[in-house]
């Protein structure tokens, strides 16, 4: 027969004979946000694709294409790492396309390792994303749009590459879920167009000699991979947790140099 509950000199707090009742622990941020309703705050109709919304929970930013998450502010750990892993190889950058401004992250980090004499270019084909950039998410990544050193195109990436070769020292690409299998196009199916062969060697002639391509995948690529090095780009690999140090799912970064040296070829128009 199980003991009868005792009563302890803590001001009649029962406990039984061997073991105390655990103590509820509070709520984590985790619990408490998913008790938040998402409030829509913004909505706009891309070219080509599904329907966008700005949409925010508490201090929480996201960004959702036909209901399926795009990119959320608590994860930028991986959008950070995308532009740290092209500018560490890059022997002398200056000229930068970013190919996708999402929340600015990847900007931000790209601005924070460049020059004040860099130029920085950012291809971006939703008017609105520049404006809610502005409007309402510019303080998550420090400003980055009022950096005199930013150029706005809009344009999808692919278009602007094919317009400027050999104008850039680092690409930095960051469109929809990358090069991954089966997940490439959520926001827009033409965004798969970057990834194929004419694509990525479009990508490649955009660099100068020694300059980077850096990609943000959901996952690893391994048939992006060889795609990178039949273009005549030096290709590798690695992991980056969607929040940084904190932990957090593990996307990929793809990369690949342009073999050559360090002639400037021309300049961004």
């Amino acid at each position: 027969m199980p003991p009868s509950p005792t009563w302890g000199p803590d001001r009649g707090r029962c406990r039984e004979a061997h073991a105390e009742f655990p103590r509820p622990r509070p709520p984590g941020l985790g619990y408490i946000l998913a008790v938040i309703a998402w409030e829509t705050v913004e909505e706009a109709s891309p070219p080509g694709g599904a329907r966008w919304s700005l949409v925010r929970r508490g201090e929480e930013w996201a960004i959702r294409a036909g209901g399926r998450l795009l990119m959320t502010s608590r994860t930028h750990g991986s959008e950070e790492a995308l532009a740290h892993a092209a500018l560490r190889r890059a022997a002398h950058p200056r000229d930068v396309l970013v190919g996708g401004l999402g929340m600015g992250f990847t900007l931000r980090a790209a601005l924070d390792r460049l020059p004040a004499a860099a130029r920085v270019w950012v291809a971006e084909l939703v008017p609105e994303l520049v404006t809610w950039n502005r409007a309402w998410l510019a303080h998550l990544a420090g400003r980055p749009l009022e950096d005199p050193r930013v150029r706005i195109l809009q344009a999808d990436v692919l278009s602007c590459v094919r317009q400027r070769p050999g104008a850039f020292d680092a690409i930095l690409l960051d469109v929809d879920n990358g090069p991954a299998a089966r997940i490439t196009a959520v926001a827009r199916p033409a965004n798969g167009a970057l990834y194929g062969g004419p694509g990525t060697r479009a990508l490649q002639a955009a660099l100068r000699p020694g300059g980077v391509l850096a990609v943000w995948s959901a996952g690893p690529a391994p048939a992006y991979l060889r795609r990178l090095a039949e273009a005549g780009l030096d290709a590798s690999q690695q992991a980056a947790r969607a929040r940084g140090d904190r932990g957090g799912r593990r996307d990929a970064i793809l990369l690949g140099v342009r073999r050559g040296g360090h002639d400037r070829g021309q300049t961004p128009g």
